[in-house]
């Protein structure tokens, strides 16, 4: 029985090759759209937990709170300048189960070198920096405790920003750097670590802290206090330690009006996951909406069929055909358009999301659970949209069929 309806069922969509493909178009698209999107969804989400994990091991983030304007409206948080270097002190002194603490002052600034400049970060940091944001050196040193006491004008290149201002792999050793209209002898090449945007490690440079205070931001705040923790255990009690210390120390009785926030890695994860899933399940359901106008148009496809065939049907059930075969007929019809639009979208999705991923340098991830939804989502379209038409194919009085012109 199933061998003769899959032998009429390809019998009748080869009869019409252009309307079944056109038909299948919109479940190609639909597939193709959805498959390529979570992989690329799924890779970014990947990509961004790999950047984080790499920019230090067990870490705990402190940064400035909103800043209040007079009306007492708070402005984006981590515009107020509330942390000190004494503040870190503190930490450092009173604070146990922390591999190492870096304060920092970063800001944008254009950084010149002979006939070339970019745009970049500028870091004002202490020597534990390296081990807090899991960096290391590739030329030269990093930054000294000495160096930091006496605020010298020494800066250290990130990768990307060696590249754009003394060319791909140079060795600046020795040159100077403009910041600011203050040069800066650079005495170091970090090693790369990839990334991109305005978190990029890469395209820093790093500079005492003192130094950065005195002749880039002129006062005595830090923008973030960077800690390692011991180890993973001893995150939680350590940033619950760190919280009861700056709230005494900025003299803070209720929690809820802190002046500073405080992240740890898992938080920052846990946020950005959060974010990539639900922008990918947004882009998802948009492509989704296509499967919609396709099984509307397999749907239609089918009755304009069962309009079209109506005197065989009425043949085959005036020589005594049942019900349930038409039914099965039309219906398997209009499953087999679904699956095997559902084939050449996640092929289709598949090529796609390999080639965009080549184009943002970016690893997509096509996971077998998308595979598997799209051809549940292939199925259930075809069986939806085409129990109408078969339904309504066996439904039909042969002596009417039969008379129909």
């Amino acid at each position: 029985m199933f061998k003769d309806l899959f032998n009429e069922t390809i019998w009748s969509l080869a009869g019409n090759k252009i309307r079944s493909g056109l038909t299948m178009l919109g479940i190609i698209i639909g597939i193709a759209s959805v498959i390529a999107l979570v992989a690329i969804g799924q890779g970014a989400q990947n990509s961004i937990e790999a950047n984080i994990e790499a920019i230090g091991s067990n870490l705990i983030i402190i940064s400035p709170g909103a800043q209040r304007s007079a009306s007492g409206i708070n402005t984006s948080r981590g515009s107020a300048q509330t942390l000190t270097l004494d503040d870190t002190s503190a930490i450092a002194a009173e604070i146990q189960n922390v591999n190492g603490i870096a304060p920092e002052v970063s800001n944008r600034y254009q950084a010149i070198a002979g006939g070339n400049n970019t745009n970049t970060q500028i870091v004002g940091t202490v020597s534990a920096y390296t081990t807090v944001r899991n960096i290391n050196v590739d030329l030269g040193t990093f930054i000294t405790d000495q160096q930091v006491k006496t605020s010298a004008k020494v800066a250290i290149l990130g990768a990307t920003a060696r590249d754009d201002l003394f060319g791909v792999d140079a060795n600046p050793i020795g040159q100077k750097v403009r910041i600011k209209n203050v040069d800066f002898d650079v005495i170091g090449v970090m090693l790369a670590k990839g990334g991109s945007g305005f978190a990029n490690p890469d395209d820093q440079i790093y500079v005492p802290l003192t130094t950065a205070q005195h002749f880039l931001s002129g006062d005595s705040f830090v923008s973030t206090i960077s800690i390692a923790a011991l180890d993973q255990n001893s995150m939680v009690v350590v940033q619950q330690q760190i919280t009861n210390l700056l709230l005494q120390r900025h003299k803070i009785t209720d929690p809820t009006q802190a002046d500073f926030s405080m992240m740890n890695q898992s938080d920052i994860i846990a946020t950005a996951s959060n974010i990539t899933g639900t922008f990918t399940m947004l882009l998802s359901s948009i492509a989704g909406i296509s499967l919609l106008v396709g099984g509307i148009g397999i749907m239609n496809m089918m009755l304009t069929t069962v309009t079209e065939r109506t005197r065989e049907i009425g043949l085959r059930k005036a020589v005594g055909v049942r019900k349930i075969y038409i039914n099965l007929q039309f219906l398997f019809e209009a499953i087999v358009l679904t699956f095997l639009g559902g084939a050449v979208g996640i092929l289709l999705g598949w090529t796609a999301s390999l080639v965009i991923s080549k184009l943002i340098n970016m690893q997509a991830q096509v996971s077998l659970s998308s595979i598997l939804l799209a051809f549940g989502v292939s199925a259930g379209v075809g069986i939806i949209f085409g129990f109408y038409p078969a339904r309504k194919a066996a439904a039909m009085s042969p002596i009417e069929a039969l008379r129909y012109e």
